[in-house]
C-alpha cells in the first residue's frame, strides 16, 4: 500500500507532463498561443518542477519527508485547480508554474520515500522497477487521459482531473506512510533561486531565437543573464555549508555520468511527445482520443523493459542495459526523422516508439539505481533530487532545444511553399491565410512536418550522446553487483 500511494503520487506528477499535451491544439486555439510560445504551456511546469526540485527533496530530509510529501500534493492539488479555471494566456502559465512548485516538493521526497521504505537488495530492486515504470509510461498514459478528456469533456479537465486524485493521495499517505527521520540543517533559497532563474532564461534564450532569431537583443541578453546566474549558483553551492546541490556527488563517475545520460534522455522524451502529439492531430488529422491511443502502446513497452532490467540488474549490472537503452531509443527517433507527410501511423510511426519505448524501460530503471547507490541516507532525498532535476531541466532545456531547431527549418520550408501557396491557393484558402496567418494544407503540412523532421534529428543525436556516456563513463564495481543482490551493507 506505501508503495501504491507514492507510485500514484509519481505517476500524477509525470503524467501532468504530457496530460497537457494533447491539449494543445485546443489551449492554443482558446487562449491564442503562437506554436514557439505554445511550449512554455509545458516549460512554466518543468522549469519550476527541476529548478526546485533539489529544494523539495532537502526540504524532505529537514523536515521530514511525509510531511513535505502531503504538503506538496496538496499544493499541487490547488494549482491544477487554478489552471483548469484559467481565462487567459499568463493565469494558465502562473498556475502550471505553481504546479511546478508542488510537484518539486512531493517527486523527490516519494523517490525518498523508497529508499527509506524498502530494505536495499531484491525488494527495493522491484520497487524502483514499478517506479520506474511509472515515471517513464505516465507520459503515454497522460496522452491517454488527455485525450478522452479534452474529446469528452473539455481541455480544463486535464488539469482538473489531479484535484480528487491528489486528495486521495493526501488522504491515504498518513495511514500507510510512516514519518522519516529529520535531519537538522537549513534550506540553500539562494541556491535554488539562482539555479531556477539560470534555466528559465536559457530556455526563453533558446525559445526567443526559435521565434526573432540568434541576433535578437533580449535573445543575447537572456543568454548573457543564464550565463551570469548558472555561474553565480556554481560559486553559492561551493560556498555553502549546505547546499542545495552537494557538489561532491558528481565526484563519484557513475553518478556523474548519469546524471548526463538522463540530462539527454529526458530532452529526447519531452521532444518526441510534444512533436509526435502535434504532428498526428495536425498532419494526421487524428482526434484527440486518436491520438492518446496511439501513444498507448509506449506504455506496454515500457514496461516490459523496465521489467526486464529490474530482473536481470542483480546479475549483468545496469551499463549493459544504459548502453542498449541509449542505442534503441537513438534508433527509434533515427527512425522518426523518415516521416513526412504521407505517413502513416502504422509504417512511419509506430514502429519507431516501440524501438524508442522499449530503450526508454531499460533506461529509467537502470538511471535510477545507479544515482541512488552507495548513497548515504540523510542524502537520499538530495541525491533523488537531483536526478529528478537533471530529467526536468533536461526536458525543458532539450524541448527549448528542438523547438529552435523546429523554428529554423519550419521557416525555411515556409519560404519554399509561400511561392506555391500564391500560385495554387483558392480565394477562400487566401482569405483563411490572411485571418490567421498559417499556411492551410496541403501546405503548411509541409511547414510542420520539415520542422518535426528536424527536432528528431537533434533528439536523436541527444540518445547517442547518452549511450556515448554509458559506454565510456559507467563502470560497474563488484560491490555495485553484491548491494544489486541484496548482499551489500547499507549506507550509514
Amino acid at each position: 500500500m506505501a508503495l501504491l500511494v507514492i507510485a500514484s503520487c509519481q505517476l500524477m506528477v509525470v503524467l501532468d507532463i504530457t496530460i497537457v499535451n494533447i491539449a494543445l491544439p485546443d489551449i492554443q486555439r482558446s487562449l491564442d498561443f503562437s506554436t514557439t510560445s505554445l511550449s512554455w504551456v509545458i516549460n512554466a511546469y518543468t522549469l519550476t518542477f527541476g529548478g526546485l526540485l533539489l529544494l523539495g527533496g532537502r526540504m524532505g530530509d529537514i523536515l521530514g519527508r511525509r510531511r513535505v510529501f502531503i504538503f506538496g500534493v496538496l499544493l499541487f492539488v490547488l494549482a491544477s485547480l487554478l489552471g483548469g479555471m484559467a481565462q487567459n494566456s499568463w493565469q494558465l502559465l502562473a498556475a502550471r508554474a505553481l504546479q511546478g512548485v508542488g510537484g518539486a516538493i512531493a517527486s523527490p521526497t516519494s523517490l525518498a520515500l523508497i529508499s527509506t521504505t524498502f530494505r536495499e537488495g531484491p525488494e527495493r530492486n522491484r520497487a524502483f522497477g514499478v517506479f520506474a515504470a511509472v515515471s517513464a509510461g505516465g507520459g503515454a498514459i497522460g496522452l491517454l487521459a488527455g485525450g478522452i478528456l479534452v474529446e469528452w469533456l473539455n481541455w480544463r479537465w486535464v488539469l482538473f482531473v489531479n484535484v480528487p486524485i491528489g486528495l486521495l493521495i493526501a488522504l491515504a499517505t498518513p495511514r500507510y506512510i510512516r514519518e522519516s527521520e529529520r535531519h537538522p540543517g537549513h534550506f540553500d533559497i539562494a541556491g535554488a533561486l539562482t539555479s531556477t532563474v539560470g534555466m528559465v532564461l536559457l530556455v526563453y534564450g533558446f525559445i526567443r531565437a526559435a521565434q526573432d532569431g540568434w541576433r535578437d537583443g533580449l535573445t543575447l541578453a537572456a543568454f548573457a543573464g543564464a550565463v551570469v546566474f548558472l555561474l553565480l549558483f556554481v560559486f553559492i553551492e561551493r560556498r555553502s555549508r549546505q547546499p542545495i546541490t552537494p557538489l561532491h556527488m558528481f565526484a563519484d563517475r557513475n553518478r556523474a555520468g548519469t546524471y548526463g545520460m538522463m540530462l539527454s534522455l529526458a530532452a529526447a522524451i519531452f521532444g518526441m511527445f510534444f512533436f509526435l502529439t502535434l504532428f498526428v492531430q495536425n498532419v494526421l488529422d487524428f482526434s484527440p482520443i486518436q491520438a492518446g491511443l496511439a501513444f498507448l502502446p509506449v506504455s506496454a513497452v515500457i514496461a516490459v523493459g523496465a521489467g526486464l532490467a529490474s530482473q536481470l540488474l542483480p546479475r549483468y549490472g545496469p551499463k549493459p542495459f544504459m548502453v542498449t537503452g541509449a542505442i534503441l531509443a537513438a534508433a527509434g527517433l533515427a527512425w522518426l526523422t523518415l516521416t513526412d507527410v504521407h505517413s502513416t501511423y502504422a509504417g512511419s510511426i509506430l514502429g519507431p516508439i516501440l524501438v524508442f519505448s522499449m530503450g526508454m524501460g531499460m533506461e529509467f530503471v537502470s538511471l535510477t539505481l545507479m544515482a541512488l547507490s552507495n548513497v548515504r541516507t540523510h542524502e537520499t532525498g538530495a541525491a533523488s533530487g537531483l536526478l529528478n532535476a537533471t530529467q526536468q531541466v533536461g526536458g525543458s532545456l532539450g524541448l527549448s532545444i528542438l523547438v529552435t531547431m523546429f523554428g529554423t527549418a519550419s521557416n525555411n520550408e515556409m519560404d519554399k511553399q509561400m511561392s506555391a501557396f500564391r500560385a495554387d491557393a483558392t480565394p477562400a484558402e487566401r482569405l483563411s491565410f490572411q485571418r490567421t496567418g498559417q499556411l492551410p494544407p496541403p501546405w503548411g503540412d509541409e511547414v510542420l512536418t520539415a520542422g518535426v523532421s528536424a527536432a528528431f534529428i537533434m533528439a536523436a543525436i541527444f540518445t547517442a550522446i547518452a549511450a556515448v556516456i554509458a559506454l565510456l563513463v559507467i563502470q560497474v564495481r563488484p560491490s555495485d553487483l553484491e548491494r544489486l543482490q541484496g548482499g551489500g551493507m547499507p549506507t550509514p
